[in-house]
């Protein structure tokens, strides 16, 4: 079993040659872990040295128990606010910070324990409930929160507000009234300038770093401190102190939302990062191993004074390109980051605090995704109404209620997709072989008092009236059908209640002189509608397992011939 654990397997597989490229990249990847970890740290609410002890630990958690290679974990701008959503309420206004870092290092507890328990229990599918539209306009409304709640920091002044409206007017206001610091201001907007351009023109310069080195220096260059610009200061002197998290009575129940929240965030830009990874090195993604090493890397900054982390797209690509090979390159990473803490903790004091806005102002620009929004309005009109929502209710109602509005709205667009399915008539197109959708093929020929139905999606409580409905009208049609031949190939379960409403419709159905009859009806379903009984009440002379055996029967039982055209012909309309 210890051999199956994935860092010892990647020891026993290391090769000498990677060794140099690992340590290369790992001291490239530690300039731009260091400022991250600390500005991330304050955005949600922590003091900055809490994200470095949460960026070594879960480094080294990850490289125990993570199977991907080169998959780089640490604080994250998403995670951000939704740590400080949970965590600050609980604090209260002015609250000891270190009751702030145990209440985060227990969240982070509560998500290594969500990840585990669902890795045992093969639950990583609950990652596919954010769907691509409601995950882009979860992750703007992130953007915009992160954008707004930053930029007094920027200024150099605080806004005591609750919510993006209130961020937004206290900001006015506070530029208003004079508050801003015109030399928190240049250092903050030339310090996005800067890593914008550097990640834009010169891609392989670690941007943010050159940023931070500037930054300090212009602060001993100009007397930034004397200008009111915050620094940093120095950091707490040693290694992550390892805490049991000391609660009050009933902080974890008010924690575990935020932690089922943080949970599925994280698991989802996880997995979507390390398979877009994976497939550019042939490997393949472990989902389940996967949330076992998120798990992990949560637990040991848990422990560690640390907070939630996920997996950092921009850091893992700078890790593959310096050359980075394995999960060494976190290790070399983490190490560094102790050196710093140990032996010079006064290394950042005169960085100045609006260049961490910049920091996170950057990244949370490179969350926002327009032009995708822009492609859903041009694809999907109902996609981007859902992105719409979801960014609305991240930027009006908070992040924890977005992330809740994002699932929910997943979840229904799935329902509507099953409860308003496509549904059409078929029929035989010259020159095509087998039965095609006459909304596409307006002069596909029909078999008078033939109609071929199909209902694209399986039949349940929430549609089966709708599926009932539309057999009605068809079944109303002049000339009367015969037959209205349901082809079942799209129909891939039929529940009980849809089995009531069957059998009611066949009875219906069969008193005016018209049969249904199924076609291509998949094994399990038809087994299905035997017990239920459908079999006796359908004749089982009108279930056929292709639409050519059926038609063929309709044929020699009535001997109709293709009609020329079915453009006149009613047709069920898409939903």
């Amino acid at each position: 079993m210890v051999q199956r654990v994935p860092g010892v397997a990647l020891l026993k597989a290391y090769r000498r040659e990677w060794l140099a490229k690992d340590v290369v990249a790992g001291v490239v990847l530690t300039t731009l872990l260091v400022p991250q970890g600390m500005a991330y740290a304050e955005l949600a609410g922590l003091p900055p040295i809490t994200g470095l002890y949460t960026t070594i630990m879960c480094l080294l958690g990850y490289a125990v128990l993570g199977p991907s290679r080169i998959l780089v974990l640490g604080p994250d701008s998403s995670l951000g606010p939704m740590i400080a959503a949970t965590v600050l309420p609980l604090v209260g206004s002015g609250g000891d910070p270190q009751r702030a870092v145990a209440l985060a290092s227990v969240l982070a507890i509560l998500v290594a324990v969500i990840m585990t328990v669902a890795a045992v229990a093969k639950l990583g599918f609950i990652a596919d409930l954010l769907s691509k539209p409601t995950m882009l306009g979860y992750m703007n409304g992130l953007a915009l929160t992160i954008l707004v709640g930053q930029l007094p920091k920027l200024f150099g002044f605080k806004v005591d507000a609750d919510g993006l409206v209130g961020e937004v007017v206290g900001f006015v206001q506070g530029v208003a009234q004079g508050e801003a610091v015109p030399a928190a201001v240049a250092v903050g907007g030339v310090g996005i300038v800067l890593v914008l351009a550097l990640q834009r023109w010169v891609p392989r310069v670690p941007a943010i770093m050159v940023m931070v080195v500037l930054a300090i220096l212009a602060t001993s260059l100009f007397g930034l401190a004397a200008r009111g610009v915050d620094l940093v200061g120095v950091l707490p002197k040693g290694f992550p102190p390892f805490t049991i998290p000391d609660l009050q009575r009933g902080d974890i129940a008010l924690l575990v939302g935020g932690a089922l929240g943080i949970a599925t965030i994280s698991l989802a830009d996880t997995i979507s990062t390390s398979s877009a990874f994976a497939a550019r090195s042939g490997q393949e993604v472990h989902g389940n191993q996967e949330m076992i090493g998120i798990g992990a890397a949560n637990l040991a900054a848990g422990l560690f004074q640390g907070f939630p982390v996920s997996t950092s797209g921009s850091r893992t690509a700078v890790a593959e390109r310096s050359g980075a090979k394995t999960q060494l390159t976190g290790v070399v990473g983490a190490g560094l980051i102790i050196v710093m803490i140990v032996l010079v903790p006064g290394l950042l004091q005169n960085l100045p605090q609006p260049a961490l806005a910049a920091v996170v102002i950057t990244a949370s620009l490179s969350l926002a995704d327009v032009p995708g929004t822009a492609r859903l309005w041009k694809q999907q009109r109902i996609e981007f109404v859902l992105s719409v929502a979801a960014f609305l209710g991240v930027a009006l109602l908070g992040v924890l209620p977005g992330i809740a509005i994002a699932i929910g709205l997943s979840i229904l667009n799935v329902f509507r997709r099953a409860w308003l399915p496509y549904e059409t008539v078929l029929g035989k197109v010259d020159g095509l072989e087998g039965y095609h959708d006459v909304h596409s093929y307006p002069d596909a020929r029909r078999l008078p008092g033939l109609v071929i139905y199909r209902f694209d999606a399986p039949l349940f409580f929430a549609n089966a009236k709708t599926f009932r409905d539309e057999v009605r009208t068809l079944a109303r049609t002049e000339p009367r059908p015969r037959w209205i031949l349901v082809a079942a190939e799209p129909i891939t379960d039929v529940d009980t209640t849809a089995s009531d409403v069957l059998q009611e419709l066949d009875e219906e159905l069969d008193g005016a002189g018209t049969h249904l009859v199924f076609a291509e009806l998949k094994d399990p379903v038809r087994r299905k509608m035997d017990r239920y009984g459908l079999a006796r009440q359908i004749e089982p002379r009108h279930f056929f397992p292709t639409l050519e055996s059926a038609i063929s029967a309709y044929q020699a039982e009535t001997g109709a011939r293709w009609h020329e055209s079915a453009a006149s012909e009613a047709a069920p309309g898409s939903a």
